[in-house]
């Protein structure tokens, strides 16, 4: 490879990164509320209060609701996942360094941002005890009730999602596993399947969920509940240092995350010991 970088290159390499980024990068990022191409360091999410119906009077004026509108503030950071690449070390190696830095590159920046979702998501204010138990059907319907009770709108969009141990705990309830219950069509057992839908969520299993010695923090939501904010979307330089005769490969991107709704936000905790 010369010194000389081509735009084709460039261009080749960048969209490897972004389509190994949408791929397999972010698990939570399609399951928030976003906004993209943000110009500034932060943004504001709308919250607009739920609206009452009211009566009026034969030709009189209809009341208006009055709802209430605040809002809650995103702000975004820059992330970066660099790397060099010797010009000589391209003549000993027989694997595509490029599509390995690619998908490298992108699945950082990934983890990265489902991080700055779980990190707003770790400040719920709603939660359960750790307690001694795991991912317990007592713990599942504690959350039920809470959304059921707040109103959060059971159209679909809520998620939750929990670690490996979590979801053998969640295949030892009958309720979830048994086709006495849900049919044998929605066992969560054919094709390695790693996600069904029970008591109005979505249950996923997840890697990045926090944990503190044997306690394990789960999280269910509403997708309209948390934000998800992008000033830049994943990007990439390659760029040659004479000095370390190496090319210089960096992909980016400025993203931030907001919890927009406490109501629509659980932390579930299990013991994982």
């Amino acid at each position: 490879m010369s010194q000389d970088v081509s735009d084709a290159f460039i261009s080749q390499f960048e969209s490897e990164v972004h389509v190994a980024y949408q791929r397999m990068g972010s698990k939570l990022r399609n399951l928030v509320r976003q906004k993209n191409n943000i110009n500034g360091l932060d943004t504001t999410f709308q919250i607009m209060s739920a609206g009452n119906a009211v009566q009026k009077a034969r030709h009189a004026e209809a009341p208006p609701m009055n709802v209430t509108h605040s809002n809650v503030t995103c702000t975004l950071g820059d992330w970066y996942a660099p790397d060099y690449v010797d010009t000589l070390d391209e003549y000993k190696i027989n694997i595509d360094e490029r599509g390995t830095l690619a998908n490298n590159g992108a699945y950082a920046l990934g983890r990265k941002t489902d991080e700055l979702i779980t990190d707003v998501m770790a400040g719920a204010t709603n939660t359960t005890a750790h307690g001694s138990a795991g991912l317990t059907q007592a713990k599942i319907n504690t959350v039920f009730e809470s959304f059921g009770n707040n109103d959060v709108p059971d159209d679909g969009d809520r998620y939750w999602a929990v670690s490996p141990n979590a979801w053998i705990d969640l295949l030892s309830l009958d309720p979830f596993a048994n086709a006495d219950y849900v049919g044998a069509g929605e066992l969560p057992y054919a094709g390695g399947m790693t996600a069904k839908r029970f008591m109005g969520f979505m249950f996923f299993g997840f890697s990045g969920l926090p944990l503190a010695t044997a306690d394990r923090d789960t999280y269910a939501w509403h997708k309209s509940a948390i934000g998800h904010a992008s000033g830049a979307d994943v990007k990439t330089e390659i760029n040659y240092i004479p000095e370390k005769v190496s090319f210089f490969i960096n992909s980016m991107m400025s993203q931030g995350a907001v919890v927009i709704d406490h109501t629509g936000l659980y932390e579930v905790h299990v013991d994982e010991s």
